[in-house]
């Protein structure tokens, strides 16, 4: 089988490459990691050269390339059925990706307001009604599946809809927004995953700057 290149950009601000990134590295799946970091713009022109959208992340599999968190994913998923990237249960499963799309989707007020950031002093800032609004239906729908599966994680072990979510974590933490006890608790389950821990050990090292996302 042809290796597995995961093309990603800068591990501090972006979040649509962490996705990927800490689904297959939770599920334990094997691939090599190409970082080129965003210029002053958050593009590159190098993207252009390794996906037919000009954006990042894009996963090359042999003559195969996958561009788009979510679908990286699940090609994944299905090249690796064992690697437990979806819940088991078929309802399960269906929840999971109906969050997982309303990820991709959605919460577009809180992306724009609150850029992943994660070596980001915690401080809070100023925020419209739109995103306060985002964060109550995400803190639900947090607070519901947990509830649900007893947790740590989404769906009790880690998943594919928990990467999903993994930026919104970081952004919930750094913006200092208040959350109520089982939201900080998935917050902290998700923060002490190992995954997470070596993505943003290496974000923290870097020294690019990106303005537009130093909110």
């Amino acid at each position: 089988m042809h290796r597995l290149t995961l093309h990603i950009a800068n591990k501090n601000y972006s979040s649509w490459s962490f996705r990927p990134w800490i689904a297959m590295k939770a599920a334990g799946i094997n691939f090599d990691e190409v970082l080129i970091p965003f210029d002053d713009d958050a593009s590159n022109p190098l993207f252009h050269e390794i996906s037919p959208t000009g954006k990042v992340p894009v996963l090359h599999h042999g003559d195969v390339r996958v561009w788009e968190s979510l679908a990286i994913i699940e090609y994944v998923a299905e090249l690796f059925p064992d690697a437990g990237l979806w819940p088991q249960a078929l309802q399960d499963r269906a929840v999971a990706r109906a969050i997982s799309m309303e990820m991709l989707s959605g919460f577009r007020a809180l992306r724009g307001a609150c850029p992943m950031n994660m070596r980001r002093p915690k401080r809070r800032i100023e925020v419209s009604d739109a995103v306060l609004a985002d964060v109550a239906r995400i803190t639900e729908i947090w607070t519901t599946c947990c509830a649900r599966s007893g947790g740590p994680f989404l769906f009790g072990a880690f998943s594919a809809a928990d990467a999903m979510f993994a930026p919104v974590v970081n952004r919930l933490d750094v913006y200092d927004f208040e959350v109520d006890t089982p939201v900080a608790t998935y917050m902290q389950a998700l923060q002490a995953h190992p995954a997470w821990i070596e993505w943003r050990e290496a974000a923290l090292k870097e020294t690019w700057i990106v303005p537009a996302d130093e909110a």
